[in-house]
């Protein structure tokens, strides 16, 4: 008996490059405007679940367009935007894994609105 796995990788990679444009044009928007609402929610709201949740969809988001743009190295293609969108995949989860890691700090977060709207 033969083992067929699950997910046929050279499908998936395929996949991943004949429709390189309208994924990219999803997951770079969605990693942008969800980490932004992870530092949104890290620095005004305060809610440790909204912060959370936020901050894993953000990095799901991330961790996919990480592995789009993986694709691409696979097969030895390198340009300045696969540098470019790595560099924002990984930026992206850097700061979503900050907004997480210093969620338990909240007391900082009133001081920080308290002096954010003085100046407004």
């Amino acid at each position: 008996m033969q083992f067929m796995p699950a997910i046929d990788l050279a499908t998936l990679l395929h996949f991943s490059h004949q429709n390189c444009i309208a994924i990219c044009a999803f997951l770079v928007p969605a990693t942008f405007f969800t980490t932004g609402h992870t530092a949104w929610a890290f620095l005004f709201d305060g809610s440790l679940y909204r912060i959370r949740l936020s901050a894993a969809c953000a990095s799901v988001f991330a961790l996919l367009l990480f592995l789009h743009v993986s694709s691409w190295f696979v097969i030895g293609v390198v340009t300045p935007v696969t540098f470019i969108l790595s560099g924002l995949g990984g930026t992206c989860l850097f700061v979503n894994a900050l907004a997480v890691a210093m969620t338990p700090d909240l007391e900082l977060v009133p001081r920080l609105k308290t002096q954010f709207l003085a100046k407004t």
